[in-house]
């Protein structure tokens, strides 16, 4: 990557991101947070500068600048994603550890953030904004769709599918062929061997409904 980059969210995520990067010798320009208190301050030896919003700084984006987004909240960072879009023109990078192993074979949308130690196997599927955590197991042919979040540790089985702004908790195992619907919910360390439909919150070994 050429062009430093610029992280929107300087807490959990955007220390995560900053990670990355800084793994793989990628500039980061600077970080911008909502929260005031971080405003001023640096992470990593780099500096959180401003909001989120901050169209002085977001001016860069493009020919000087790429960006990521990393704010908390998955809401938060599709709407931040889609400003970016359709504000700046301007696409989130991934932000891929340098220990992640992510197959030259699998597919990959944009501004999504791959964990150390993280596997994403050939054929296998992300979409956009998507946050795969450390030691994570992606295997071949599972598909996962646009903001969805996998804990640290999980694991998918071959041919899982996950829905749009899913949430797999640490640790979870989804076994192969299973569904899990748009906005579900699956409790860290649960084992997952039934479909999960949209906006089900499941837990236990084997998950079932709470």
């Amino acid at each position: 990557m050429e062009n430093p980059v610029i992280i929107l969210g300087a807490q959990t995520v955007g220390t995560a991101a900053l990670d990355a990067f800084l793994s793989n010798d990628v500039v980061v320009y600077c970080l911008l947070d909502d929260d005031k208190k971080l405003q001023g301050t640096e992470l990593l030896d780099v500096p959180v500068m401003g909001n989120t919003d901050d169209g002085e700084l977001l001016k860069l984006l493009g020919k000087k600048c790429e960006v990521f987004v990393a704010t908390e909240d998955t809401a938060s960072r599709r709407s931040l994603t889609e400003m970016l879009r359709n504000e700046y023109e301007a696409v989130p990078v991934n932000a891929i550890h340098e220990r992640a192993s992510v197959s030259n074979h699998a597919t990959l949308g944009h501004g999504n953030y791959v964990g150390p130690n993280a596997v994403v196997a050939a054929t296998a599927t992300l979409g956009d904004g998507c946050l795969v955590g450390a030691n994570t197991v992606v295997e071949a042919r599972a598909s996962i769709g646009n903001f969805a979040q996998l804990g640290s540790g999980a694991l998918l089985g071959a041919d899982v599918q996950v829905g749009e702004l899913a949430f797999i908790g640490a640790g979870a195992v989804v076994v192969a062929g299973v569904k899990i619907g748009d906005k579900a919910r699956v409790g860290a360390g649960s084992v997952v061997v039934a479909d999960v439909p949209n906006g089900q919150t499941v837990f236990g070994n084997p998950a079932v409904k709470v």
